[in-house]
């Protein structure tokens, strides 16, 4: 059987690629309000162009973080996502958060604090 550590590097690699992830998602959420399915429509959409720019740079950065450790660590820190996009959407969207979400978010933060743990 494949025994493997996780390196810290590669923690650090996919909490940074959630990071820049979620720059995708708010660029894209806010490109999405002039989202047309067509070649020229997408090209000016500069907002959404950047949204997938950051998502692609966030999935290559997530690439070597996998051969730095164990998939069964790495890949719940990618939920950090939620976490810095409900930072994002209030800072960047105007969005309001409630007492539920935040809730949500400490739940997330615990849960990858255990993951931590348990490694």
């Amino acid at each position: 059987m494949l025994r493997m550590e996780t390196e810290i590097w590669a923690v650090g690699l996919v909490v940074l690629a959630s990071i820049i992830g979620s720059f995708g998602l708010v660029f894209i959420k806010k490109g999405s309000k002039r989202f047309k399915l067509r070649l020229k429509a997408l090209l000016v959409n500069h907002e959404f162009i950047i949204g997938i720019f950051f998502y692609v740079v966030a999935t290559v950065l997530f690439i070597p973080a996998l051969k730095g450790g164990e998939l069964s660590v790495l890949y719940p820190l990618v939920s950090l996502t939620y976490v810095w996009v409900s930072l994002l959407s209030i800072r960047m969207l105007n969005e309001k958060m409630n007492k539920f979400k935040w809730l949500g978010v400490l739940f997330v933060i615990i849960g990858v604090s255990l993951i931590g743990f348990g490694s």
